[in-house]
């Protein structure tokens, strides 16, 4: 598998009418974040692509700059709910509350 792949691939939802998007490497997510709105560019989107560019650049790995795009797509609400489910088999009656 090449360095720059994520072990699993982050799922983007951008609402209802439109297919969901599987982000599988940085570079995916480095044109994802370059075509994001210049105006809602913010510290949270900085530092996705910031992560992105040192996993390119060999000085992080794909695995932490995926955790900062997945934060970063936690924030903008563009996270496939399948995504955003807590590990380790919490109760369901939560999962709704700790997204509020």
């Amino acid at each position: 598998m090449d360095r720059l792949h994520f072990f699993t691939p982050v799922r983007i939802a951008r609402g209802q009418g439109y297919p969901v998007e599987e982000v599988d490497s940085v570079s995916e997510a480095m044109v994802f974040l370059r075509k994001w709105p210049t105006g809602r560019r913010g510290p949270v989107y900085q530092c996705a692509l910031n992560c992105c560019a040192a996993a390119m650049s060999g000085k992080m790995s794909a695995e932490e700059a995926r955790k900062a795009f997945v934060g970063f797509a936690r924030i903008t609400r563009l996270l496939d709910d399948d995504m955003a489910l807590p590990l380790g088999g919490a109760p369901m009656d939560n999962v709704y509350a700790l997204r509020r």
